[in-house]
């Protein structure tokens, strides 16, 4: 069962104290572990192990946690196709699954298996051992049925290190005591986002967010009229980030090399031609594109990627926290196999990666087939101890009402 879900499995004891004494995490293969496999689902860091520990992954050790193994993962972390953080927890093989974020892949592999999945605020955790792909809008998210237990793994990780040069100088809200954090009272829905759900789909979602209400919170209809706006920034933005990010793969130091190459020159086009998959090949021949061809296209986008984020402020005057839908019929994450396809399944995962914003998943289960199953939650920067309290607090809610 567990050739699904691991590509590395470590049998290890519960052993020191700390905030996750006893608890089990998974980490994906991205995410360096001292002397474990770290091949991040692709060819190009093939045979490739950790030399030393990720700062989350030290961090969590030192808080008593229990590393189980890494976990399956798509290719460098983008989309669904193949990964098994997920799984992994909901087949109890571990308590708590890290996995990286890119445009929505921690909260909609929560959402599509019935857990919490949560991106944390940009810069509130060390990206430093992360194989990432798009520095500006990754994040290491966590996945577990408790938001307890995910609030004490921010507790434990989040925080300043030397180490990741973008991270800001900023307090860490207090995820175990609330220090800092005001309780949400209203929750905003943008009207242009429920408008790309299907009528049945848009209903369910809106009488989910009135069940959501029930626990003192006050709906507020909210617009954002460049919503569809987020998809090209983020896909603009996003390849160039890539296209730069992957050139270090070039089979010379580490990782997959052509073995057809006559001369120095041809073994690196030939490595670099053979060493990526069907989703990660476009998406880099996309942003070399803007890159060298278009740059005035994604100067525009970092243009309007600061618009969005004043727009989502302004919507934050109005609100304390947005709700999103999350999964999309007909749009399965899991199945996703071009940009294209991508961008379609993550379109509502995408205002948080843009702006840096936490945002929370989590399952919303009403007995309908047909109706919402995962609620969407993305709150102000920082605001992240008061999500994950509301998301804890409606999951246990709705548990009682089942």
């Amino acid at each position: 069962m567990d050739s699904g879900i691991f590509v590395y499995r470590e049998e290890a004891a519960a052993s020191g104290t700390g905030l996750l004494k006893g608890r089990t995490v998974s980490v994906q293969a991205g995410l360096s572990v001292a002397g474990w496999p770290a091949e991040a689902g692709s060819l190009a860091l093939r045979g490739f192990k950790a030399i030393e520990d990720a700062t989350v992954a030290r961090r969590l050790r030192e808080q008593g946690a229990v590393l189980v193994g890494s976990t399956r993962m798509s290719e460098l972390g983008l989309g669904l196709r193949d990964d098994g953080a997920a799984r992994a927890v909901t087949a109890g093989l571990a308590d708590i699954a890290m996995m990286t974020d890119l445009v929505g892949e921690a909260r909609l592999a929560a959402a599509d298996a019935g857990i919490i999945g949560y991106r944390p605020s940009y810069g509130l955790v060390s990206r430093y051992g992360l194989f990432g792909l798009i520095p500006s809008m990754e994040a290491i998210g966590v996945l577990s049925r408790s938001a307890a237990d995910i609030a004490a793994v921010m507790a434990a990780v989040a925080g300043r290190d030397e180490k990741d040069f973008s991270m800001p100088e900023e307090p860490v809200p207090g995820f175990l005591d609330g220090a800092g954090q005001p309780r949400i009272r209203t929750l905003g829905w943008i009207r242009e986002s429920v408008a790309f759900l299907e009528r049945q789909e848009r209903q369910a979602f809106l009488l989910a967010l009135e069940g959501l209400a029930k626990a003192g919170l006050t709906l507020v209809e909210t617009s954002l009229e460049e919503f569809e706006l987020f998809r090209a920034v983020h896909q603009v933005i996003g390849s160039v980030e890539a296209s730069s990010a992957a050139g270090k793969y070039d089979g010379v130091r580490f990782g997959y090399r052509s073995p057809a190459a006559k001369n120095w020159n041809e073994m690196y086009l030939k490595t670099r031609g053979e060493i990526f998959g069907p989703l990660v090949k476009p998406y880099l021949f996309q942003g070399a594109y803007y890159q060298f061809m278009k740059y005035g296209a994604f100067e525009k986008a970092c243009r309007l990627r600061s618009h969005l984020i004043r727009e989502l402020q302004r919507l934050f005057g109005q609100a304390d926290a947005l709700a999103l839908p999350a999964l999309r019929a007909g749009f399965d994450p899991r199945e996703a196999g071009s940009v294209s396809a991508l961008y379609d399944a993550f379109l509502f995962t995408l205002p948080a990666s843009v702006a840096g914003l936490p945002a929370v998943c989590f399952p919303w289960d009403d007995g309908d087939p047909a109706g919402c199953r995962a609620i969407q939650l993305v709150g102000p920067r920082l605001g992240d101890a008061g999500l994950l309290a509301l998301a804890g607090q409606a999951v246990t809610n709705k548990t009682k009402e089942s």
